[in-house]
């Protein structure tokens, strides 16, 4: 059983009162939460991966859980989210992958059983990048109004031994959505995609 220890945890919290447009009602906000863990893969090949994606799944609550507090802690506000991992280089792509079920999963328990699918991104890069988080919304995946991308990382990783494991979450639409299609008030199917 693989061990993923954190060496740091980071929250990034963004109000968007506008876009340059008139000032919105109500800002938008976003949140990511990050953490740095060594990748016990690192610099080796290992044919069977898919186990540690339950060694994982703590830490995707604990981002949850995180994220959650970021955003004042009433998760009836929160509609919008995303996941991403950034994979040290003497790691691979699918390392980033494990994050998909125990990511994923976390946000839709605690909020609620979400239906949409949690869009996402991963790369490996070299120490400080950056990755562009997607973001939808958590029970139709064709809202419009909640298509966006979030900016995340850390300045002193992923070191080439690590993996940075981010969760973001959004409360309302972009600020001056005006795309047109399905508004979130009109989500008639529940099945994730309208």
């Amino acid at each position: 059983m693989p061990d993923f220890p954190i060496r740091k945890v980071a929250v990034l919290t963004e109000e968007i009162f506008h876009d340059g447009g008139p000032v919105a009602k109500e800002p938008r906000l976003r949140a990511a939460a990050l953490a740095v863990v060594k990748n016990p893969f690192a610099g080796r090949y290992v044919e069977e991966l898919q186990g540690a994606m339950e060694d994982l799944k703590p830490l995707g609550l604990l981002l949850s859980d995180r994220l959650i507090a970021a955003l004042g802690g009433d998760v009836k506000k929160i509609d919008g989210y995303g996941k991403g991992a950034i994979v040290g280089t003497a790691g691979e792509l699918e390392h980033g992958a494990l994050w998909h079920v125990p990511g994923g999963y976390a946000m839709r328990e605690r909020l609620g059983d979400a239906k949409a699918i949690v869009p996402s991104a991963k790369k490996v890069g070299a120490f400080g990048s950056k990755l562009d988080v997607p973001l939808g919304h958590i029970n139709a995946a064709y809202v419009r109004s909640h298509f966006d991308a979030m900016e995340v990382g850390v300045s002193d990783g992923p070191r080439p031994d690590e993996i940075v494991f981010v969760l973001a979450m959004t409360c309302g639409p972009r600020v001056h959505n005006r795309m047109g299609g399905l508004a979130a008030g009109d989500i008639k199917a529940w099945d994730g995609l309208r």
